[in-house]
């Protein structure tokens, strides 16, 4: 999915599977923001898209088929934020001098259901760059909708959070029982920093004989060393078969020895890991 999708082709989303009186008012609201430049009239008509277009999902087809329309509905995308989201889009590609500060202001305020819209869709609003502190701002919510919003099936952090904000992301994922699965570019991002972090989070949690998703294991394959390495065997020694699976596949994909060797110690489940019928996917099945 790439950032910076053109506006023209979020309205020709509009026009192929919006209904004429949907269409029609959402095409004069953009007309007034773009043509008056008024911020004013942008928050009144982003806030009213909620009842004027509706909360039902749109029913997507292959006749309309491009990145765009996959990346709505893998989300199963509702009018009215896809309606938001054209709306915000045209207004910044009309004159994104004036209207970028508008957004910024406008992710400050909206209330948690049109910001978890915001959050979702950020990559495709041109200049989506320029509203980074909002993301992370997102990260410290304990609202999980809003968390979710930028952390699950979102490829934005991954492309923009520094390793700072990204770690902080992972960790608060896993801190709030969130399907790690679902973040995007974890191998992509992954770093000796948040193997460590993921490390201590295990260490703190045994000590506290409390569980921990086999899941968050996924980034360390390139960092097998030290602590790593009895935190690994760990795993592999646990009762827990999906835990024991986890251990397995971080060896599988090692960048050291450490894992091969590993794995000759451990084969239990190193067949299945090679035949791909375990993957990070489906360690908890």
């Amino acid at each position: 999915m790439h950032s910076n999708t053109s506006g023209e082709e979020l309205l020709e989303i509009v026009r192929y599977y919006f209904e004429t009186t949907k269409k029609e008012w959402l095409f004069e609201k953009i007309k007034r923001i773009t043509t008056s430049k008024s911020a004013r009239e942008l928050f009144i008509s982003f806030s009213l898209c909620g009842t004027k277009l509706g909360d039902q999902k749109i029913q997507w087809n292959n006749r309309k088929n491009s990145s765009i329309t996959l990346f709505f509905s893998e989300r199963e995308a509702k009018e009215m934020e896809v309606g938001r989201i054209a709306l915000l889009t045209a207004a910044i590609a009309s004159d994104p001098v004036f209207f970028v500060p508008k957004v910024q202001q406008l992710l400050q305020i909206a209330d948690n259901k049109e910001l978890v819209t915001i959050l979702k869709y950020l990559i495709i609003v041109p200049q989506s760059e320029k509203f980074k502190s909002a993301a992370v701002e997102a990260l410290r919510t304990n609202v999980a909708d809003v968390f979710d919003a930028i952390a699950l099936g979102n490829p934005y952090p991954s492309r923009y959070f520094n390793e700072q904000q990204w770690n902080q992301m992972y960790l608060k994922a896993a801190f709030m029982q969130r399907d790690l699965g679902r973040i995007m570019g974890v191998e992509e991002r992954a770093n000796k920093a948040l193997a460590r972090i993921i490390s201590d989070y295990a260490h703190e949690r045994w000590a506290a004989s409390r569980e921990i998703d086999p899941e968050i294991w996924r980034p360390v394959a390139s960092f097998l060393e030290g602590p790593l390495v009895n935190d690994i065997k760990r795993l592999f020694n646990s009762e827990n078969t999906a835990e024991n699976r986890a251990a397995t596949l971080v060896c599988f994909h090692a960048t050291s020895t450490t894992g091969a060797a590993l794995l000759e110690e451990y084969p239990q489940h190193r067949l299945e890991v090679e035949q791909q019928q375990i993957t990070w996917k489906t360690i908890k099945n």
